[in-house]
């Protein structure tokens, strides 16, 4: 529902009516990004291998179809979390894996990158999977979600009483899509309103948005204070072709939220109504994998650093930028 920024956790929730940028605008070679903000981002959802495969033309069914393929590592929140610690962010993943040498490999180059892991090993389950289809900027992913699956209410629980100085959680919402994660996902949630830090929901996926019902992931999102959808996920759980209507009918379940529409920009409506957008970005697309991810560091690290909606938008957008230039959902190092 719509709420005050004193409800929002006491952080600013500043607005600007500034015209938007021509949407041409191309990513600035070396823009200064925002410096970390108060308090440590804690990040909770899936953590796998991507097999990415950037097809060099139609795929061929049935036969051969040339590919630059790479194995990296992958997982929504995970790429979320190593973006926020290339801004200086700190951040800690909360996720599991299976106990097996990729899961470790997973947690091992996290670690290299900053992100602190509070990542549970599972003998049962192996490392989650994900194979990506990527051509002419879309990407078509085929998912074994393994260890994530048993991820855990008290493993969130536990991570947050261990880092006294966390100030938001952000969830990415597979969890939630996925009937053995639901109740971490929910926890989650539930744990970031009994702390007071302030909450962020990635929507993830249009596809188990649609199986699991408009009606039900709406209700476990209830008054976090950022929901992020993309156009996809924007029409399942708020149909309409205008996404500044989209994100105002969903401001009744988030206070505010953001439409992320590719290479065509963004648009935010805050608690207070007020529409501020942003262009997309002039970039050749190598590989869409992470560009959402990328997106959502931008934004989290902005917006909890007080900077104003339209210089989050332009934060988050140059990371998406950056993110369709390389191949896989990670920063290129």
């Amino acid at each position: 529902m719509n709420g005050d920024d004193a409800h929002a956790g006491g952080r600013p929730d500043p607005t600007d009516g500034s015209p938007p940028v021509p949407p041409t605008a191309p990513v600035p070679p070396a823009a200064r990004l925002r410096p970390a903000g108060p308090g440590r981002v804690i990040v909770v959802g899936d953590l796998v291998t991507d097999v990415v495969a950037v097809l060099a033309g139609p795929l061929a069914t049935g036969s051969d179809t040339p590919a630059t393929i790479r194995f990296t590592g992958g997982g929504q929140a995970a790429n979320t979390a190593v973006w926020l610690a290339g801004l200086g962010v700190p951040v800690t993943l909360v996720a599991a894996v299976g106990d097996d040498e990729p899961g470790r490999a997973r947690v091992a180059e996290l670690t290299r990158t900053g992100v602190d892991c509070a990542v549970t090993a599972y003998a049962d389950r192996p490392t989650g999977s994900v194979v990506v289809l990527a051509s002419a900027g879309e990407r078509t992913m085929l998912t074994e979600r393994g260890a994530n699956q048993r991820l855990t209410g008290a493993q969130v629980t536990a991570a947050l009483a261990d880092r006294p100085d966390a100030g938001h959680l952000h969830l990415s919402a597979y969890p939630l899509l996925d009937p053995a994660s639901r109740a971490a996902g929910r926890r989650a949630l539930a744990v970031a309103r009994e702390r007071g830090l302030t909450s962020s929901v990635d929507a993830a996926s249009a596809a188990p948005l649609r199986q699991v019902g408009a009606a039900a992931f709406l209700d476990w999102v209830r008054d976090v204070d950022l929901l992020l959808v993309n156009a996809d996920e924007a029409a399942v759980l708020a149909p309409d072709a205008d996404p500044v209507t989209q994100a105002r009918t969903l401001t009744a379940i988030a206070r505010n939220v953001v439409v992320k529409r590719g290479p065509a920009g963004a648009v935010w409506v805050g608690p207070d109504g007020t529409v501020t957008s942003t262009p997309g970005r002039r970039t050749p697309t190598v590989d869409a994998t992470g560009a959402g991810d990328a997106f959502a560091a931008g934004l989290i690290a902005g917006w909890s650093a007080g900077v104003t909606r339209a210089e989050a938008l332009a934060d988050a957008a140059e990371l998406g930028a950056r993110a369709v230039s390389t191949i896989g959902a990670r920063p290129a190092r």
